[in-house]
Protein backbone atom coordinates (compact mmCIF):
# COMPACT_ATOMS: atom_id res chain seq x y z
CA UNK A 1 0.00 0.00 0.00
CA UNK A 2 2.98 2.69 0.92
CA UNK A 3 5.65 1.78 -1.30
CA UNK A 4 5.20 4.81 -3.93
CA UNK A 5 7.61 7.41 -3.68
CA UNK A 6 7.03 10.97 -5.02
CA UNK A 7 9.00 10.29 -8.79
CA UNK A 8 11.01 13.39 -9.02
CA UNK A 9 11.16 13.17 -12.65
CA UNK A 10 7.46 13.13 -12.66
CA UNK A 11 7.04 16.32 -10.55
CA UNK A 12 9.87 17.83 -13.22
CA UNK A 13 7.65 16.49 -16.28
CA UNK A 14 4.40 18.11 -14.79
CA UNK A 15 6.36 21.34 -13.96
CA UNK A 16 7.20 21.53 -17.62
CA UNK A 17 3.32 22.43 -18.65
CA UNK A 18 3.19 25.01 -16.46
CA UNK A 19 4.70 28.64 -16.28
CA UNK A 20 6.25 30.74 -13.69
CA UNK A 21 3.25 31.94 -11.77
CA UNK A 22 3.19 28.06 -10.63
CA UNK A 23 2.90 27.88 -6.90
CA UNK A 24 4.27 24.69 -4.72
CA UNK A 25 3.35 23.76 -1.56
CA UNK A 26 5.40 20.93 0.26
CA UNK A 27 3.63 19.78 3.69
CA UNK A 28 3.65 16.04 5.68
CA UNK A 29 0.91 14.96 8.65
CA UNK A 30 1.86 11.54 10.64
CA UNK A 31 -0.47 9.59 12.50
CA UNK A 32 0.26 7.48 15.64
CA UNK A 33 -0.73 4.10 15.77
CA UNK A 34 -0.20 1.02 18.21
CA UNK A 35 0.56 -2.54 16.18
CA UNK A 36 0.92 -4.99 19.50
CA UNK A 37 2.80 -3.49 22.29
CA UNK A 38 4.80 -0.57 19.95
CA UNK A 39 3.77 2.20 18.44
CA UNK A 40 4.20 3.21 14.93
CA UNK A 41 3.43 6.61 12.83
CA UNK A 42 2.77 6.84 9.02
CA UNK A 43 4.30 9.78 7.85
CA UNK A 44 2.30 11.27 4.67
CA UNK A 45 4.72 13.81 2.39
CA UNK A 46 2.99 15.48 -0.59
CA UNK A 47 4.15 18.32 -2.85
CA UNK A 48 0.79 20.09 -4.08
CA UNK A 49 1.48 22.06 -7.79
CA UNK A 50 -1.18 24.91 -8.04
CA UNK A 51 -1.10 25.22 -12.26
CA UNK A 52 0.00 28.55 -12.98
CA UNK A 53 -1.05 30.20 -9.64
CA UNK A 54 -4.77 30.15 -11.10
CA UNK A 55 -5.85 26.86 -12.48
CA UNK A 56 -6.10 23.64 -10.90
CA UNK A 57 -3.72 21.50 -9.13
CA UNK A 58 -2.23 18.32 -8.93
CA UNK A 59 -0.67 16.45 -5.72
CA UNK A 60 2.03 14.20 -5.98
CA UNK A 61 2.35 12.16 -2.01
CA UNK A 62 4.35 9.12 -0.34
CA UNK A 63 3.48 7.51 3.14
CA UNK A 64 6.15 6.12 5.31
CA UNK A 65 5.46 3.28 8.52
CA UNK A 66 8.45 4.22 11.03
CA UNK A 67 8.29 2.75 14.72
CA UNK A 68 8.24 5.45 17.27
CA UNK A 69 9.47 5.69 20.83
CA UNK A 70 7.29 8.92 22.14
CA UNK A 71 4.90 6.45 23.63
CA UNK A 72 3.06 9.25 25.55
CA UNK A 73 0.45 10.98 23.45
CA UNK A 74 0.85 14.23 24.83
CA UNK A 75 4.60 14.35 24.32
CA UNK A 76 4.90 13.61 20.41
CA UNK A 77 8.01 15.69 20.16
CA UNK A 78 9.91 13.09 18.31
CA UNK A 79 6.96 12.17 15.73
CA UNK A 80 6.33 15.58 15.09
CA UNK A 81 10.43 16.42 14.65
CA UNK A 82 10.34 13.48 12.30
CA UNK A 83 7.41 15.63 9.81
CA UNK A 84 9.85 18.47 9.86
CA UNK A 85 13.05 16.37 9.06
CA UNK A 86 10.80 14.53 5.82
CA UNK A 87 9.68 17.56 4.68
CA UNK A 88 12.82 19.55 5.00
CA UNK A 89 14.10 16.51 3.26
CA UNK A 90 11.62 16.26 0.44
CA UNK A 91 12.46 19.77 -0.57
CA UNK A 92 16.35 19.48 -0.76
CA UNK A 93 15.39 16.38 -3.14
CA UNK A 94 13.72 18.58 -5.24
CA UNK A 95 15.10 21.76 -4.66
CA UNK A 96 16.43 21.77 -8.39
CA UNK A 97 13.26 20.53 -10.08
CA UNK A 98 11.27 23.83 -7.78
CA UNK A 99 13.67 26.48 -8.14
CA UNK A 100 12.30 29.07 -10.30
CA UNK A 101 9.13 28.80 -8.65
CA UNK A 102 7.50 30.26 -5.60
CA UNK A 103 7.63 27.35 -3.07
CA UNK A 104 6.54 27.23 0.80
CA UNK A 105 6.93 24.52 3.21
CA UNK A 106 3.70 23.63 5.41
CA UNK A 107 4.10 22.17 9.28
CA UNK A 108 1.60 20.84 10.84
CA UNK A 109 2.90 23.30 14.16
CA UNK A 110 0.28 25.07 16.50
CA UNK A 111 1.44 28.20 17.25
CA UNK A 112 -1.39 27.86 20.46
CA UNK A 113 0.61 26.49 23.65
CA UNK A 114 -2.72 24.53 24.54
CA UNK A 115 -1.67 21.87 21.61
CA UNK A 116 1.14 19.63 22.04
CA UNK A 117 2.34 20.36 19.09
CA UNK A 118 3.53 23.93 20.32
CA UNK A 119 6.21 22.13 22.09
CA UNK A 120 8.39 22.12 18.83
CA UNK A 121 7.62 24.98 17.30
CA UNK A 122 10.68 26.76 17.99
CA UNK A 123 12.65 24.04 16.79
CA UNK A 124 10.75 23.39 13.88
CA UNK A 125 11.13 26.75 12.36
CA UNK A 126 14.73 26.97 12.93
CA UNK A 127 15.30 23.55 11.46
CA UNK A 128 13.35 24.72 8.16
CA UNK A 129 14.94 28.31 8.58
CA UNK A 130 18.14 26.86 8.58
CA UNK A 131 18.12 23.69 6.28
CA UNK A 132 15.58 25.47 3.66
CA UNK A 133 16.19 28.73 3.96
CA UNK A 134 12.24 29.31 3.91
CA UNK A 135 9.88 30.62 6.16
CA UNK A 136 7.75 28.02 6.91
CA UNK A 137 4.10 28.88 7.54
CA UNK A 138 2.54 27.25 10.83
CA UNK A 139 -1.39 26.21 11.15
CA UNK A 140 -3.24 28.20 10.40
CA UNK A 141 -2.08 28.98 7.02
CA UNK A 142 -0.30 25.31 6.72
CA UNK A 143 -2.80 23.40 4.85
CA UNK A 144 -1.12 21.50 2.89
CA UNK A 145 0.77 19.75 6.11
CA UNK A 146 -2.77 19.80 7.76
CA UNK A 147 -5.15 18.99 5.08
CA UNK A 148 -3.72 17.77 2.19
CA UNK A 149 -0.89 15.45 3.51
CA UNK A 150 -3.60 14.60 6.22
CA UNK A 151 -6.11 13.46 3.67
CA UNK A 152 -3.63 11.89 1.53
CA UNK A 153 -3.35 8.19 3.09
CA UNK A 154 -7.32 8.20 2.84
CA UNK A 155 -7.13 9.04 -0.89
CA UNK A 156 -4.55 6.15 -1.76
CA UNK A 157 -6.17 3.65 0.67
Amino acid sequence: MFNRKIDKTEVSEYLKNCNENTKIYLGCDSERFRLGDEWYADYMLCVVIHVNGNSGGKIFGEVHRERIYDNNPRKPGMRLMGEVFKVAELYLELEDVISGYETAIHLDVNPSKSYASNSIMNEALGYIRGVCQIEPEIKPKAWAASTAADRYKSLIG
